[in-house]
């Protein structure tokens, strides 16, 4: 699909392609075929700083009348190639029919000689029929041959394709080594799933070091490809990435959104598409504060055994006009490419209210984002938390960006009991030796949060005392607390209000 499209674009009426990849090798790979298979392109020339032209690139080199080439090694020997400028002249001079690869050339359009000859190399195109594509990492092109480029995208290596690659991998290093690969099929799976979105050479990497550390695929070398894949991917401190997640035991309730996730698990984690399901797209919790918004956000990527990203709206913000939004789409695009997760937007309210501005940023970043949630297909699951209802534009709240609303309330009582026995077991204290169901009756209107401060203010109290944490210090504590609910009752029945009708319960 590949070869097929980069041919289509080549004979586009675009002088000048433009690739953003880290996998230069396929590039090059996929113009040589598309050469050798299309005649009607031209030959193929690789230039480099390091190593001047490459004539043959693939292709003949009977177009170039450079003087001094030695046409046996197919390199410049006395004229300076390795020089930009000079290649370049030498190009407008002389270069027809013919494509003409300049691999992190980026750097060198900084000046305005070489980025005037690009220019002019460019406007005889369809005299020389010579096209120039530029490959590398990052390319911002300049507003002098913007309207003469197009875009060309390398597609991720698909979940049958890193399968085969998997598998060629373990018959390289059993033949090797003379030895039987060993691999839970379950760690085998989560490794090819973890795997895409890398580009071919990376997924081999990946695969060569989960195999050759131990002979084996194990649940082990899932959490090393991710961190990995994390720090390869990550484009500045927008997104901040977590394997370490929670479960629902923690925050306690949500039966109602635990079953709904369940429903849906096969489909977004097995990107299970053959009956017509559409992937899960995400879900805003609204509610009290503390009442563990955020510990579900934690809790969805742990049931569904992925990696959780965190966007920070803080991060994505520069004074610079279209530079707030090109920093969100490079921080989706990052998203896209740790698929599958969970793409977790805390208080999004905070991100894209506009309040004072009078740029219009907070508006674009709405729209940017509004339009990638819309259109997204990939398997990133968007959790948005919200606490104040007021400043969350409607356009966000509606179906086809995310799949549910849920409110989030203040726990019940059965649910109260399970946020004791959660907190009391992360410190180390054995729940059945505490009244539980008296300390629940006596935390109503209590959040998670509010609750588990009793605990830590309670144990604080008893070692005070010289005592062992017991039932009595925390009621004790919980006597002295005036909870969220009674402080701000006001707010808190006027959000419940508002959920009224308009959102679906956790419980």
């Amino acid at each position: 699909m590949d070869l097929h499209n980069l041919k289509l674009k080549l004979k586009d009426p675009f002088p000048i392609v433009v690739i953003e990849t880290h996998d230069e090798r396929r590039v090059v790979e996929l113009l040589r075929k598309a050469t050798f298979e299309d005649s009607s392109l031209g030959s193929l020339k690789i230039w480099s700083a390091a190593d001047g032209l490459d004539l043959y690139g693939g292709s003949d080199s009977s177009n170039w009348q450079v003087e001094g080439i030695d046409a046996s090694r197919g390199r410049a020997e006395e004229a300076d190639l390795t020089d930009p400028l000079e290649m370049l002249k030498k190009a407008r001079e002389q270069l027809k029919d013919c494509v003409l690869l300049l691999p992190d050339f980026h750097g060198y359009l900084n000046n305005p000689m070489i980025l005037r000859l690009v220019k002019e190399i460019a406007q005889q195109y369809f005299v020389n029929n010579t096209v120039l594509v530029f490959v590398s990492h990052s390319f911002e092109v300049p507003a002098e041959i913007e309207r003469m480029c197009t875009h060309f995208e390398l597609a991720m290596p698909s979940t049958e394709e890193i399968t085969a690659l998997v598998k060629k991998e373990a018959r390289a290093w059993s033949l090797s080594s003379n030895e039987k690969l060993k691999g839970d099929p379950q760690a085998v799976d989560l490794l090819i799933r973890n795997l895409i979105g890398l580009t071919e050479d990376d997924a081999r990497r990946f695969i060569r070091g989960a195999i050759h550390d131990d002979g084996a695929i194990t649940h082990s070398d899932i959490k090393a490809v991710m961190d990995a894949k994390y720090r390869m991917l990550s484009r500045g401190g927008a997104i901040s990435y977590s394997f370490d997640l929670g479960d629902f035991a923690q925050v306690g309730g949500f039966k109602k959104l635990k079953s709904w996730l369940e429903l849906r698990k096969p489909f977004f984690v097995g990107a299970n598409k053959q009956n017509g399901f559409d992937l899960p797209k995400g879900v805003m919790l609204i509610g009290v504060q503390g009442c563990g918004k955020s510990l579900a956000a934690k809790a969805i990527a742990g049931v569904w055994g992925v990696p959780l990203l965190k966007l920070d709206f803080g991060a994505l913000f520069n004074k610079y006009i279209g530079e707030t939004e090109k920093n969100l789409r490079d921080a989706l695009k990052s998203a896209e490419m740790l698929e599958p997760c969970v793409l977790w937007m805390d208080e999004i309210e905070k991100g894209i209210s506009s309040g004072q501005d009078e740029s219009g940023t907070s508006s674009r970043v709405l729209g940017t984002l509004l339009t990638w949630m819309a259109e997204n297909r990939r398997r990133v699951f968007v959790v948005a938390t919200a606490n104040d209802i007021e400043k969350l534009p409607p356009e966000l709240l509606r179906k086809g960006r995310l799949d549910e609303i849920y409110f989030v309330d203040l726990p019940g009582l059965d649910a109260r009991e399970q946020i004791f026995v959660a907190h009391l077991q992360k410190r180390d204290y054995r729940p059945e030796q505490f009244e539980l169901e008296r300390l629940s009756e006596q935390a109503e209107g209590f959040s998670g949060a509010e609750i588990e401060q009793a605990i830590v203010s309670a144990g604080y109290w008893a070692h005070s005392l010289g005592e062992p944490l017991n039932t009595a210090h925390i009621f004790r504590e919980l006597g002295n607390t005036q909870p969220l609910s009674v402080v701000r009752a006001e707010s808190v029945a006027a959000l419940r209000r508002w959920a009224e009708g308009r959102t679906v319960s956790v419980d």
